[in-house]
């Protein structure tokens, strides 16, 4: 068996911002797909105060891949580690840290270290890997510096809500409809065009043209990753003039109480766009709210008519049995 070398790389970025903010921003990696270009969706096994574990999906030299990371949280040191623990091909094992040196009050050095070791210690492999690490690594350094220069609280930029509606059909029916998003542009009022790809299992490029409630049209480019039945992750690539980052997430459940669709989105607020968008003296409030309110009744649009479509096929399928 050929051995496994390991291979080093490191990546720095100094940033006039306070480490601290800096630290908090890569600890939360929740916030990671409207953060991150290359995340998509972060689904947690473990999450306690200083450990976690979870399954991140990311873009890799063009590629969606997947792999099970656990961390530890040192914010006293500002300083995190991680490791993973399913590791994707070609690589063979993947560890690092983050680290957040304090060079003042107000300016810090961010490190980012990565050791890692390729299947077979294949040559071909081993350039890949680095080509992921050179491209996604300084542009995860150069988001958490955008978002700290603006100068705003983080969590003025950066927020989650969520909503749940109530079906009158199965779960799974609803799914479908939303997995099906081809078909969006005939089905649902806010949807002019769709283009749907699915490059390997699981995996969907999905752009569309849509129409907001005070009529702006907005050209949309996501990723999505399915879990058959259970879920749809999402983020967009191509984001309005008001948003820096937004990621999503459909969730489909049979509870006790009845089955239930919840939609939630994650959204990072581009500050520089708010007067452009609403208005010389819009604040960052209203522009939360307007967000809220826009994508929120998106997202319930199509709930509604996914559990309309649902009820279409239940009435159907009772008249070819009548």
């Amino acid at each position: 068996m050929t051995e496994q070398r390991l291979h080093h790389t490191e990546h720095t970025l100094t940033v006039d911002a306070p480490a601290a903010e800096l630290y908090g921003l890569a600890a939360d990696v929740t916030r990671w797909p409207a953060l991150f270009g290359p995340s998509v969706h972060v689904q947690h096994q473990l999450r306690e105060e200083r450990a976690e574990r979870f399954e991140l999906w990311a873009v890799v030299n063009g590629e969606v891949g997947s792999w099970v990371s656990q961390r530890t949280l040192d914010p006293d040191r500002l300083r995190v580690t991680f490791a993973q623990v399913r590791s994707r091909a070609p690589i063979a094992s993947m560890r690092g840290e983050w680290l957040f040196r304090r060079l003042s009050p107000t300016r810090t050095e961010i490190v980012l270290r990565h050791t890692f070791s390729a299947v077979d210690d294949d040559p071909q492999s081993v350039a890949w890997i680095l080509q992921g690490l050179d491209r996604n690594s300084p542009e995860e350094l150069a988001a958490l510096a955008r978002l700290a220069l603006y100068g705003h609280p983080v969590d003025d930029l950066v927020f989650s809500f969520t909503d749940t509606v109530r079906l009158t059909g199965p779960a799974a029916d609803a799914y479908t409809f939303v997995h099906r998003a081809d078909r969006w542009a005939r089905l649902l009022p806010h949807v002019g065009r769709v283009r749907l790809a699915e490059p390997s299992p699981g995996v969907q490029e999905l752009e569309m043209d849509t129409v907001t409630s005070d009529g702006s049209a907005h050209t949309t480019r996501s990723l999505r990753v399915c879990r058959t039945g259970e879920w749809i992750a999402y983020k967009q690539l191509i984001t309005p003039r008001l948003l820096l980052g937004h990621s999503g997430l459909w969730t489909f459940a049979d509870g006790p109480g009845g089955p239930v669709v919840t939609a939630r989105h994650t959204v990072a607020l581009d500050p520089e766009a708010v007067s452009e968008v609403l208005g010389e003296h819009a604040t960052l409030a209203e522009a939360r709210e307007y967000l809220r309110d826009a994508l929120g009744r998106n997202s319930r649009t199509t709930i509604e008519h996914a559990d309309a479509f649902a009820a279409g096929r239940r009435k159907r399928a009772v008249a070819r049995t009548a």
